[in-house]
């Protein structure tokens, strides 16, 4: 059984609009049951059934809390619905036993890389290796120096449209150029990375002219200034590597320990 035309074109406006969702789809009908197999649903990111139908009453409360706690945990899961027992939280017995597998679709984090030069190229490379939709914001920039970028913007002098979405990751290095109007701009935005390529006493300089511009100290706190890791990093590749080691750490919730000396 094929999605319907319906179906397909929601999930391609909402791949296009990047809002996450989750499609639901029965794997397996054992006794009695109001859906088929290979019947599907879409789910938002409220709980909201946006089209299809994989039960009634029975399953439909169960399927929107595992598909919430799926997006989540951005992990996929195989729901078991006891049909026959109220208890277990289906809602009423209907008679049988089903199957329904919860797909989270999250959009890629976007990374949007203002500036140009080694750094920024070998940070571009790694970024689309590790799953982010990597944006480029200079005036300089050439395609063929980005050739992962999903875009590049090079008319965009005082970084207007550096537009960063929720849980987008930013990182400036355009050496005193733009460094103030672009860390400006980020700061209006909910990235939940934000981060200056510079030396420790560049970026106390900088903190300090937003400061006396009239940013608070909590918004300050947001830059991640001088960016990255310590590595110990000295080359332009490290240096990108350090900084991409930030930005999965922040991903994913660790605490750039050792392994060696983590239990």
């Amino acid at each position: 059984m094929k999605l319907t035309p319906n179906i397909l074109d929601l999930q391609l406006q909402l791949q296009k609009a990047r809002q996450p969702y989750v499609l639901a789809t029965v794997v397996e009908i054992v006794g009695s049951s109001s859906a088929k197999p290979a019947a599907k649903a879409l789910i938002d990111q409220d709980g909201k059934l946006l089209t299809g139908w994989v039960g009634g009453g029975c399953a439909q409360a169960m399927i929107t809390e595992t598909a919430l706690a799926c997006l989540d945990s951005n992990e996929p899961k195989v729901v078991e619905v006891d049909l026959d027992d109220e208890i277990f939280g289906a809602g009423m017995p209907c008679g049988g036993h089903m199957r329904v597998y919860v797909e989270p679709v999250i959009p890629k984090p976007q990374l949007w890389l203002m500036g140009n030069g080694r750094i920024i190229e070998t940070l571009c490379d790694f970024a689309e290796t590790l799953g982010f939709e990597v944006i480029i914001d200079d005036p300089q920039a050439k395609d063929e120096n980005f050739p992962w970028a999903s875009r590049i913007i090079t008319d965009d002098q005082h970084y207007q449209k550096l537009l960063p979405d929720r849980g987008d990751f930013v990182v400036i290095a355009t050496h005193h150029k733009g460094d103030y109007e672009s860390l400006t701009q980020a700061l209006q935005s909910e990235a939940c990375y934000i981060a200056l390529v510079a030396s420790r006493k560049r970026s106390d300089l900088v903190l300090k002219r937003l400061a006396e511009a009239g940013l608070s100290e909590i918004s300050l706190t947001r830059i991640r200034a001088p960016a990255g890791l310590a590595l110990g990093a000295k080359l332009p590749e490290e240096i990108a590597l350090s900084i991409a080691s930030e930005m999965i750490m922040l991903k994913r919730g660790g605490d750039g320990r050792p392994l060696s000396n983590s239990e």
